[in-house]
């Protein structure tokens, strides 16, 4: 009987299965490297500037939709550009607030093939195919973070910030959870 060991290609089969395979990833990374070019080059002038994350589910009647706009607004007024995450709840409330604002409303929108679409309050748009090089542009441009109630994405963008900085991979910058009670398991852990 073969073990599953046994069963997995090596390498070298899996080239031969699938040749041209190593071309395609080799161009798949050009992809990377322009999004990460493209979106440096559009955000490079905006300073400072403050990501907020959080929920895409948030509905326009909530309290969270309501304090996220309130926020942004203020941010923007202050003389900061807030970065969000360019779709729906949160994301939006982030941008409307700041689009009414004085200072740059700007969305990191990811293609997804289900839910996300870009919303209307951008002043600055910018669109990824790869989570990675989105997060990077939330955390390179960002001197604060604010991080609303929200799901397993808002986690993802909270935890990566907190282990770069943690690491020394990004500067000590403050970071502020809104919502007490949402947050207080995870504090408590």
């Amino acid at each position: 009987m073969m073990s599953a060991k046994d069963k997995l290609p090596s390498y070298l089969d899996f080239n031969q299965a699938a040749p041209g395979a190593t071309a395609r990833e080799a161009w798949r990374v050009f992809g990377i490297m322009s999004e990460f070019v493209e979106a440096t080059d559009r955000l490079a002038s905006v300073r400072p500037a403050v990501s907020i994350f959080g929920s895409a589910r948030v509905t326009r009647d909530s309290g969270t939709y309501r304090l996220t706009e309130r926020i942004a607004r203020l941010l923007s007024d202050a003389g900061f550009a807030v970065i969000s995450g360019g779709g729906p709840g949160v994301m939006e409330a982030a941008n409307k607030g700041a689009f009414e604002g004085k200072s740059p409303s700007i969305g990191l929108n990811i293609q997804l093939p289900m839910e996300q679409k870009a919303n209307l309050y951008q002043d600055i748009s910018q669109s990824f195919r790869h989570f990675f090089a989105r997060k990077y542009m939330f955390v390179r441009f960002a001197t604060a973070y604010v991080v609303m109630p929200g799901g397993f994405g808002t986690l993802d963008e909270l935890l990566e910030s907190l282990t770069l900085i943690q690491t020394r991979k990004s500067p000590r910058i403050p970071l502020i959870l809104v919502g007490s009670d949402f947050w207080a398991g995870l504090l408590d852990w």
